[in-house]
C-alpha cells in the first residue's frame, strides 16, 4: 500500500504481537481499518515524526498525522535516550494516531532497563459519569518494568469496562457480550455487541474509570497540544485527521538504584504475590503481564487461531491487492 518497509514491518509486528499476547481485539483484525485510513489520505503512513521542542529531559514531538505505531515507537526511543542522559525522559506527542497495544511501547523501556509509561487519548466511547452521550475516550495507559529472571511486568488498560475492540471482536465471532460492558443507544444494558458499539461503553469501576480517563485525556491531549474530548477521530472511520496525542515517559532505573537490586526486589514482590493463599477456584495467581508472556510462548509454538471473519477479510482484501493469502 506504499508504506515504507521499516514502517510496514513495525506495524505488522505490533499487530501480530497483540495476537501473540492473546489480545486479538488489537491484533491483525485491525489491519484494514488502518489501511482504509491510509487509502483515504487521513493517515500519512510515511510521515516522519519530528522532535520540535522541549527543555532538558522533556521533549515535544509532532507526529505529522502519521501511523500511531510509528510515532509512539519514535517517541519511546527518544524518551529512553533522554532518560540515559537525565535519568528521566518524557516526550509529549501531538498529531499522532491510534497505536494499537500500548504495552508494546512500554516494554521497549523495560527492555532498556527503564520503567516505561505511555498514555494516549482516543475517540469518544463512553459518557461522562451520569451522562448519556459519548464524550470521553477509552484513553488507555500502560506501565512496564523489568522483572529480573521473570518476564516483563506490564499493565495495559483502557478506562472503560473493556476496550472497544473487544466489542468488535465479539461481533466478528458472533458472540454475546456481558451486560456489564455497554449500554445500547437507549441507555439499556445489552449483550449485543452491535448495540453496544452503537451505544456507549461503560467505564471501569464506575465513576473512577470516568475520572481516570478524563485525566489521561489531559495528559495526552490537552498537555501535548493535540486534540482532546470529542474532537479525536478513531481508527474505526476511514476519514478525518486523527489528532491523537500521547505522553511517553522512560525512567532509567540505574539513575535511582542498582538494576540488580531492583530486579531482586521485583523477584521478591512477584514471589509474594504468587504465594498468596488462593480461592478454591483459582489454580494460580498471576502478576501483571505474566498471562501475556505465557500466551506468547504458547501461540508461537501452536499458532494463532483467527476468528473466521478476520481470516475472511484478510483473504479477500489481500486478493484485491494482488496478494495470495497462504491460508
Amino acid at each position: 500500500m506504499g508504506v515504507n518497509e521499516d514502517a510496514a514491518l513495525l506495524i505488522a509486528d505490533t499487530l501480530v504481537q497483540a495476537d501473540l499476547w492473546g489480545h486479538q481485539s488489537h491484533g491483525v483484525m485491525r489491519l484494514f481499518w488502518y489501511a482504509d485510513r491510509i487509502q483515504s489520505g487521513a493517515t500519512d503512513a510515511n510521515a516522519v515524526p519530528q522532535v520540535d521542542g522541549g527543555l532538558g529531559a522533556m521533549a515535544t514531538m509532532d507526529g505529522q498525522s502519521g501511523m500511531g505505531q510509528v510515532v509512539a515507537h519514535a517517541a519511546m526511543e527518544h524518551a529512553i535516550a533522554l532518560s540515559k542522559q537525565h535519568g528521566l525522559g518524557a516526550v509529549a506527542v501531538r498529531n499522532s494516531g491510534h497505536f494499537g497495544t500500548a504495552m508494546y511501547f512500554t516494554k521497549m523501556a523495560a527492555d532498556a532497563g527503564c520503567v516505561g509509561f505511555v498514555s494516549t487519548n482516543a475517540s469518544p466511547a463512553m459518557a461522562p459519569w451520569g451522562g448519556s452521550e459519548k464524550r470521553v475516550g477509552t484513553n488507555p495507559w500502560s506501565w512496564a518494568a523489568p522483572a529480573g529472571r521473570h518476564s516483563t511486568m506490564m499493565l495495559d488498560i483502557a478506562n472503560t469496562a473493556v476496550a472497544r475492540g473487544k466489542l468488535h471482536l465479539a461481533k466478528q465471532k458472533g458472540e454475546p457480550i456481558p451486560e456489564t460492558w455497554a449500554i445500547d443507544p437507549d441507555g439499556n444494558a445489552t449483550t449485543d455487541p452491535t448495540a453496544g458499539i452503537a451505544g456507549t461503553i461503560l467505564p471501569m469501576a464506575e465513576h473512577k474509570g470516568y475520572a481516570i480517563s478524563t485525566i489521561m485525556d489531559v495528559l495526552s491531549g490537552v498537555l501535548t497540544g493535540s486534540r482532546f474530548g470529542t474532537s479525536v477521530v478513531g481508527p474505526y472511520v476511514a476519514n478525518g485527521e486523527s489528532g491523537v496525542g500521547h505522553l511517553v515517559i522512560a525512567i532509567d532505573i540505574q539513575a535511582i538504584r542498582e538494576p540488580k537490586d531492583f530486579n531482586a526486589d521485583m523477584k521478591e514482590l512477584i514471589a509474594e504475590l504468587k504465594s498468596a493463599p488462593r480461592r478454591v477456584d483459582v489454580p494460580e495467581i498471576f502478576y501483571p503481564g505474566e498471562i501475556e508472556a505465557l500466551n506468547d510462548v504458547k501461540f508461537r509454538r501452536h499458532g494463532i487461531e483467527l476468528p473466521d471473519d478476520t481470516a475472511r477479510e484478510l483473504r479477500e482484501k489481500s486478493a484485491e491487492l494482488g496478494i495470495t493469502a497462504p491460508f
